[in-house]
């Protein structure tokens, strides 16, 4: 069976994966204490969409070695918001349930992530 040719970032899985998760994190986010509003939560904001805003620049560039560099960036920023996550666990701003939800999918978007990087050489 042939596979799908993607045609833009916008259909590709993990684009629209960390796309789903960054507005996630904003909804959530949102109910931080205000003391957090500078500090962790705007610091989660940024790591998360930080993800497909990466993923969509480095499509962009004229090389795969820039693509390459770019989801490289992106997948270190999965791997700083699932930290964030946990943080935020356990100071009792987001439910365990929702953590380990949240920490499983961003742990899902840097495998895909780490497969692009390889399928770009």
């Amino acid at each position: 069976m042939k596979k799908a040719r993607i045609r833009s970032v916008w259909d590709m899985d993990v684009f629209k994966l960390a796309h789903e998760l960054t507005l996630k994190i904003y909804k959530i986010t949102s109910k931080f204490p205000k003391i957090e509003i500078y500090a962790l939560a705007s610091q989660m904001r940024r790591a998360a969409s930080s993800i497909p805003m990466n993923i969509a620049e480095g499509a962009a560039r004229n090389s795969k070695a820039e693509y390459r560099r770019f989801a490289s960036i992106a997948k270190g920023s999965a791997g700083e918001i699932s930290y964030q996550i946990i943080l935020s666990r356990d100071l009792g701003y987001i439910n365990s349930d929702n953590s380990k939800i949240l920490v499983d999918n961003y742990d899902r978007v840097g495998r895909m992530l780490t497969r692009l990087i390889q399928s770009l050489g």
